[in-house]
């Protein structure tokens, strides 16, 4: 196949080309170029550590039978391991438009590989003398490009490290959170034996004669952090007998101790919290309901707009009826970039809402769930940390964003915690997540002890210091150093402002917009085969779509029909990837998801009759649900090749084609 000259490469081109390895591995020689550097740097580390010392391993054996059967096996093996491999999803390529997936930025990848073979653990300090700084260092470059302030001396600071994957950090929120809402009544049991005021240190109405454990309970994060700081100030000044007696006991009262069941007996007065997440939430939200034994029946769903957001009225409606019952909140969650849509939750609704009600003696912590759209906030992001006006952002966009979703990053600063994916669209490998708090004082409420990890000596050190033993305040013990390292590296390659990561971000949301406008004129060539309806606009780069043949009225026929012309986008286990000529994902939109104004107006649409789409499930002649075609657009060369070749159009092509061909 002979290919045309090649054209002189553009700005973007030419800003873009040394991120990736490519789908062509065209970065193949500065890749393994790279690699052999630091590969022999590593082995010259090992031979100078005590070049004194002989070869634990003999030349001789190189040649042994034993020696030479094991490299048979050993490349036997990773033989059809790689053979195995070559059915991956091709995340790389311009072609995969499906789940939350991508080529992999080169510093990072290159990174992870060097350090890997260190293998730090980041447990400790002493376990990863350079790698667990570099965890701390990275979490502060995630809290910056939220909007927290990182100073030390200005309070609060915040801190962030770094997790497994989103769910972990999801996990990690609702931990935080639920040791800062619990403490107050747990420290409520010493009190009377302290010179401590609650009331002058939270500056609420507390008061030790007032039995009721509402007040306790609905302090919010930073006055929790006053409290237990006065708490253990007062603790540090009584003989030691009775500091440990006293010690003993506030631990005793505390929720990690007792259990939920244990601590709501105590407290017969306090009826158990939910937490408020919108119906658009990750699943990972039920199973941390159950894994910190609140059970899942206190996950309060909040309905959501037609713009699949978060609906701040319901939540607003929502909180009268649990103020009204006595039940308290613990947290409400925001969604920045849903799992299935790519929508962004009104934040600072959510924060404007806590604002209210804690007047009224309401209150309650606030959770970002931004495992996908968390690094957007790069394009909002000035190099000195400021937020950029919408009217800037927008110049460089044909809609993006809109006035709600650039208030709604506005608005992070005020949340209490967050939940990040660098493995997203930070474009790193698998699985690095990312838990931030606004205010890193609350690690003091969840420490754990060990002797053998954690010296405590150090119990006096300053904040900075004892983060340094990661494991005593995060959900993980062992976790690798070498995605520590990909983090760090990643972000100092690329800082997390618009002017270098942003413009990263910036060449994916254009790339959606693009596609938006193309799926709108492939709609329009359709029209009278095949209704084709994208049923939410894009808040970030992510774009669903509903098909359905023209003149049926059924839902479930239409889910049928959809269903064929996925299963020639999906990956087949087993099944070459060259078989597919593009690859998606897909989703549902549930019936009790949308209110009756947004199913009416969908169907309506879809030429479907709307008394076919309902709340029953029933297989696959199921009604409950339509289902959507989900397009993740992170690859950035979708729309720009050295060759002129647009991605995105042949894509417009080949789904009308499959489109007509399915019928």
């Amino acid at each position: 196949m002979e290919y045309p000259a090649q054209k002189p490469a553009s700005d973007l081109e030419a800003f873009l080309s040394p991120f990736f390895l490519g789908a062509y591995g065209e970065n193949d020689e500065l890749f393994e170029k790279l690699i052999l550097e630091f590969f022999r740097d590593h082995v010259y580390w090992r031979r100078n550590l005590h070049p004194e010392d002989a070869p634990p391993i003999p030349t001789r054996v190189l040649h042994s039978e034993e020696y030479l059967d094991f490299v048979d096996r050993t490349k036997t093996e990773l033989h059809r391991l790689t053979a195995r491999l070559k059915t991956s999803a091709p995340f790389f390529n311009p072609r995969y438009i499906g789940h939350m997936a991508s080529d992999l930025l080169l510093p990072g990848l290159i990174a992870h590989l060097v350090t890997t073979l260190y293998n730090p653990n980041n447990v400790t300090e002493e376990a990863a003398p350079a790698t667990v700084r570099l965890e701390l260092a990275a979490g502060r470059q995630l809290a910056q490009m939220m909007g927290f302030n990182t100073q030390p001396g200005s309070h609060p600071c915040a801190w962030g490290h770094l997790t497994s994957g989103g769910t972990v950090a999801n996990y990690e929120g609702l931990w935080n959170l639920r040791a800062a809402k619990y403490y107050p009544l747990a420290a409520r049991e010493i009190l009377p034996e302290l010179d401590v005021d609650p009331a002058a240190v939270t500056r609420r109405p507390l008061s030790l004669d007032d039995p009721d454990p509402w007040p306790w309970f609905n302090l919010d994060v930073d006055a929790v952090i006053r409290l237990r700081q006065a708490v253990a100030e007062a603790l540090s000044g009584q003989p030691a007998e009775r500091r440990q007696a006293l010690s003993d006991r506030l631990e005793q009262a505390r929720i990690e101790h007792l259990g939920p069941m244990d601590f709501h007996s105590r407290h017969a007065g306090l009826k158990p919290p939910v937490v408020m997440v919108p119906l658009t939430a990750h699943y990972s939200w039920k199973k941390a309901m159950k894994l910190m034994g609140f059970g899942s029946a206190q996950l309060v769903s909040v309905p959501v707009t037609d713009r699949m957001r978060l609906d701040p009225q319901a939540l607003d409606r929502q909180l009268a009826e649990l103020k009204a019952e006595g039940r308290a909140v613990l947290a409400v969650v925001g969604v920045l970039g849903t799992t299935e849509y790519g929508t962004i939750d009104p934040i600072d609704d959510i924060v404007a809402l806590r604002q209210k009600w804690r007047k009224q003696g309401l209150d309650f912590g606030i959770h970002l769930d931004a495992a996908w759209g968390g690094y957007m906030a790069t394009l909002f992001r000035q190099p000195g940390g400021g937020l950029r006006q919408r009217e800037e952002v927008a110049a460089q966009f044909r809609y993006f964003p809109s006035s709600d979703v650039h208030q709604a990053f506005a608005a992070i600063r005020h949340v209490d915690t967050v939940t990040v994916d660098p493995h997203k669209l930070g474009y790193l490998p698998f699985g690095v997540g990312a838990f931030i708090a606004r205010n890193r004082e609350i690690t003091a409420l969840l420490g754990e002890s060990a002797a053998y990890v954690f010296d405590e000596a150090d119990e006096k050190a300053d904040t900075d210091t004892l983060l340094r033993n990661l494991g005593r305040y995060i959900m993980e013990g062992s976790k690798p150093g070498s995605m520590a390292a990909a983090t760090y590296v990643t972000h100092q390659v690329f800082p997390l402002d618009y002017k270098h990561f942003g413009r990263l971000t910036e060449v994916t949301v254009r790339n959606t917009e693009y596609l938006y406008d193309r799926l709108h004129e492939t709609a329009e060539r359709l029209k009278g085969k095949v209704r084709l309806v994208l049923p939410f606009e894009p808040d970030s780069n992510l774009i669903c779509i509903a098909v359905n043949p023209e003149g049926n009225h059924s839902v479930p026929a239409m889910n049928r029909y959809a269903r064929r012309i996925y299963e020639e986008l999906r990956v087949v286990p087993d099944q070459p990837p060259q078989m597919r000529e593009y690859f998606g994902s897909r989703t549902n939109v549930f019936h009790h998801a949308l209110s009756e104004e947004a199913r009416a107006t969908l169907t309506d649409r879809l030429g479907l009759d709307a008394a076919t789409f309902t709340a029953e499930a029933d297989g696959e002649r199921s009604s409950n649900y339509i289902f959507l075609l989900r397009h993740t657009l992170m690859n950035p060369w979708l729309c720009s090749t050295s060759e002129g070749m647009n991605y995105l159009d042949r894509y417009c092509r080949y789904l009308e084609r499959l489109l007509l061909s399915r019928l």
